[in-house]
């Protein structure tokens, strides 16, 4: 319901759960959401010859794309932001911390360096049944087409970010005082290494209110319970409840409307500047990666940082997620000056 009070966020993660450990989930299909229509980008990009991986090899390209993503993902956040995985085991499947994507845990930037890999792989081409090589281009062609399909994927993963209530906005009201109508407040705080500073009525309330969603259990779990149980204690639960910045939804327009705006914008004139050397192969995907980069900045500071690292996580004020973005702003900015600077290459698809 619309209302100009902050927005409570009851959005449930799961979709259909079919085992204790294992479900479908909003975040598992927004991944498929985005390979689909990579898929339907790229088939088109090579159905007009724009793309020289034939159209019979997008699907092929696209298991190279999918599983370096995934792997790339994963491999990502454990290195990153959580390397106790790495040693970490379960008594249940799938056992070890470092493959539990169950449990959550991808990092964005990991993803786009298995991209890479990936689009080196896919410029190799591949042998015909008549032994030929079919499909071999440079790899800058390949990171360029990319551009193109990856802010679906980055959308459709932030808004999955909003649904799972993870990666919190910074706080604009704390608990007791309405926020604005663009805020909202999520249960999910109450599980956070750094939960809403309450009073001691606020404190008392919610331990009587964690005590009738799940009595008889730890308080922890009890905190657990009226979390998924949200929709239920809504009332109860809105005085006790910080009111944030919505900043999943903020990076999904930015990463995957302003930055995919770009992208094709960029695109479409080097269509029309072919003799340009704005129009070679490199320059759309330097151009993603600056862009990629400065958003994931300006939108990170409106985003908590990472609760893990504590303050030693922010040197000079930026969060280890920024300071990777700052690694790709550089990455970006080199590889555009590189390919603008060398002797143009006519055997490159552009």
């Amino acid at each position: 319901m619309l209302t100009l009070a902050a927005w409570l966020h009851t959005l449930d993660p799961v979709i259909i759960r079919l085992a204790d450990w294992l479900a479908i989930r909003w975040y598992g299909v927004s991944y498929l959401a985005g390979f689909a229509c990579a898929i339907v980008v790229l088939r088109a990009l090579a159905g007009r010859g724009w793309l020289a991986t034939p159209a019979h090899r997008v699907a092929d390209a696209m298991m190279w794309f999918i599983g370096l993503t995934l792997v790339g993902g994963r491999l990502g956040y454990v290195v990153f932001y959580q390397p106790s995985l790495a040693w970490t085991f379960f008594d249940t499947f799938p056992w070890w911390g470092g493959v539990a994507i169950n449990h959550g845990g991808m990092a964005s930037h990991g993803a786009m360096a298995g991209l890479v890999v990936a689009a080196w792989r896919v410029s190799r081409g591949w042998r015909s049944d008549e032994g030929q090589i079919e499909g071999r281009c440079s790899m800058l062609h390949v990171m360029d087409a990319l551009t193109l399909a990856a802010p679906f994927g980055l959308f459709f993963g932030r808004c999955a970010n909003f649904v799972n209530g993870e990666l919190l906005g910074r706080i604009v009201s704390p608990p007791g005082v309405p926020g604005p109508w663009w805020s909202v407040q999520y249960p999910h705080e109450l599980l956070s290494r750094t939960p809403p500073t309450l009073t001691v009525d606020q404190a008392d309330a919610l331990f009587h209110l964690a005590e009738r969603a799940a009595p008889d259990r730890p308080f922890v779990r009890q905190l657990e319970i009226l979390v998924e149980r949200s929709a239920e204690f809504a009332d109860q639960l809105r005085p006790l409840l910080s009111s944030r910045h919505p900043s999943q939804l903020y990076q999904a327009a930015a990463e995957g409307l302003v930055l995919g705006a770009v992208s094709w914008c960029v695109w479409l004139w080097q269509r029309r500047t072919r003799t340009s050397v704005w129009a070679r192969a490199g320059v759309l995907a330097a151009v993603w990666l600056v862009g990629y980069g400065v958003l994931r900045v300006l939108t990170e500071t409106i985003r908590l940082p990472d609760e893990q690292f504590g303050d030693a996580g922010r040197p000079l004020g930026l969060s280890r997620g920024q300071w990777l973005s700052v690694a790709m702003i550089v990455c970006g900015g080199t590889l555009g000056f590189w390919v603008m600077l060398r002797p143009s290459d006519r055997t490159e698809k552009s």
